[in-house]
C-alpha cells in the first residue's frame, strides 16, 4: 500500500528541523561537509557561504547551512567567530616612559630646568618633551652657564620651586665643575654629562661611525666635525641633521640619559 493510501492530515503540527549545536568557524579548523563527503580546512566565513581548502590544495566553497558540515564527527552549525576583545597594547614614548593617550598639557609648574644651551633643550625636547609637556616642566636655554650663581639667585629657589640644571663637560677640574661648585642649594640640583658638546651625547653608532672625531684645540668645534661628517657647513643646519639620527634614549649615551632623569625626578618630586 502506497503512502497515498493513507488520508494527509495537512493542519498536523510542521515537521521541526533538528537543532544543531553552534561551533565558531576558527581559521585552520577540519570539517567535512557532509552531502559531499569532502574534508576541508576552513578559510573564511561569511553569512551563507563557507570557504574551505581540500587536501590537494584547492580551496572550494559550500553552503553555510545548519547542519551542512560535521566536526568531530558530529553535525554542527557553523557560526563567524566572535570578535576578539582588543589587546592593551602599551605604547612607549621617546624617553621609555608609559604614553598616556590624549592627555592634556599641565600648567606650567614653579620649577624649571636650566641647561646650557638651544640645542642641549632641542635634544631633551626630542626625547623628553611628552614627560615634560604632562608634568608641566619647563626647560629654559642659559646660552652659557658663566653667571650660573647669578641665575640662581634670581631664580629664587625654594620647596615647590625647584632648579635643575644640566652643564656640558662637567668632569673634574673643568670649569663646568667650578661653576657648579659655586652654587650650594638644597632646592637646586646640577648634573651633567662629561662630553665637550652635547652633540656628543649622540651614540658614534647612531651615526654609523665608531667615535665622534678628535679636533685639534683652537679649532671650532662644531665646524670641524660638521666637516668630518660630512654634514651641513652651517652648525645650525648639521644640528638639525644630527637631530633628526635621535629616534629615542637609546640613541643617545647613558651619561645624559641619567643626567636629564635625575633634574626631571628632582623637579617633579
Amino acid at each position: 500500500m502506497g503512502v497515498l493510501s493513507e488520508p494527509l492530515d495537512l493542519n498536523g503540527p510542521a515537521r521541526r528541523r533538528p537543532d544543531y549545536p553552534e561551533v565558531p568557524a576558527e581559521f585552520g579548523m577540519v570539517v567535512r561537509h557532509r552531502s559531499s563527503f569532502k574534508n576541508g580546512t576552513i578559510v573564511s566565513i561569511d553569512p551563507n557561504w563557507v570557504t574551505l581548502r581540500g587536501e590537494d590544495g584547492r580551496e572550494f566553497k559550500q553552503r553555510n547551512e545548519p547542519g551542512a558540515f560535521s566536526y568531530r564527527g558530529k553535525p554542527v552549525a557553523l557560526v563567524r567567530p566572535a570578535p576578539k576583545p582588543a589587546e592593551n597594547v602599551i605604547v612607549q614614548t621617546a624617553s621609555g616612559s608609559v604614553a598616556v593617550p590624549d592627555a592634556p598639557a599641565r600648567v606650567a609648574r614653579p620649577s624649571r630646568i636650566y641647561v646650557e644651551g638651544r640645542h642641549d633643550a632641542e635634544l631633551i625636547e626630542r626625547v623628553w618633551g611628552d614627560d615634560l609637556r604632562f608634568e608641566g616642566l619647563v626647560v629654559e636655554p642659559l646660552h652659557g652657564a658663566d653667571d650660573l650663581a647669578e641665575l640662581v639667585r634670581a631664580f629664587g629657589p625654594r620647596p615647590g620651586r625647584r632648579l635643575g640644571v644640566l652643564l656640558d663637560h662637567l668632569v673634574e677640574g673643568s670649569k663646568e665643575s667650578r661653576i657648579a661648585a659655586e652654587v650650594d642649594h638644597p632646592d637646586v640640583l646640577i648634573t651633567g654629562h662629561p662630553f665637550v658638546d652635547v652633540w656628543q651625547c649622540v651614540k658614534p653608532s647612531v651615526l654609523g661611525i665608531n667615535y665622534w672625531p678628535e679636533i685639534e684645540r683652537g679649532t671650532d668645534w662644531k665646524t670641524a666635525v660638521s666637516a668630518e661628517l660630512g654634514l651641513d657647513a652651517d652648525p645650525g643646519i648639521a644640528w638639525q641633521q644630527l637631530l633628526a639620527t635621535v629616534g629615542g634614549y637609546k640613541d643617545l649615551e647613558p651619561s645624559f640619559v641619567g643626567a636629564v632623569e635625575q633634574l626631571i625626578d628632582f623637579c617633579t618630586g
